[in-house]
């Protein structure tokens, strides 16, 4: 089971592919927030949901500051149906070894309808300009998360 992040502790550096097969890095994005959440499937109802949500205030969150990254297990070709399909302007990374996952504290043992299973734990990052974690939110909603994180960062 991988350790959670807390506040004050450095964010796991990681490159991975996006939705193109481009290489990116979270030092690309030093000297700005960012938030990078972690989500189980691309094309599922909650996942789509929630990277609706971001999409939906994203200008929102990018003219407070912050950049948005959503990580998945998906292979790249999915993030670009999942992005195409539903119109996502969020960067969406391909994470098929769960290395970034597993980092981050977001891949291990949650309840899925009373059973113990080991999967994709729905969690949310909130990383500062100087690469250290502000927020770690694990065990999210997909519904109404976007909303709770604006609230909270006092957006």
């Amino acid at each position: 089971m991988s350790e959670r992040l807390e506040p004050g502790d450095v964010a796991p550096a990681f490159t991975l592919p996006d939705a193109d097969g481009n290489e990116v890095s979270l030092s690309d994005h030093k000297g700005r927030k960012t938030i990078v959440y972690f989500y189980p499937a691309a094309l599922t109802p909650g996942c789509t949901k929630q990277a609706c949500d971001f999409t939906d205030n994203l200008a929102l969150l990018a003219g407070a500051g912050y950049d948005v990254i959503g990580v998945s297990p998906d292979k790249p070709e999915k993030l670009a149906k999942f992005r195409e399909q539903e119109d996502l302007k969020v960067t969406l990374l391909a994470d098929p070894e769960k290395k970034v996952l597993e980092a981050y504290g977001a891949f291990g043992e949650k309840k899925l309808y009373g059973k113990t299973v080991t999967g994709v734990i729905r969690s949310t990052v909130v990383v500062d300009e100087d690469g250290k974690v502000e927020r770690a939110l694990y065990n999210v909603k997909a519904t109404g998360h976007v909303a709770k994180i604006i609230k909270d960062l006092g957006i």
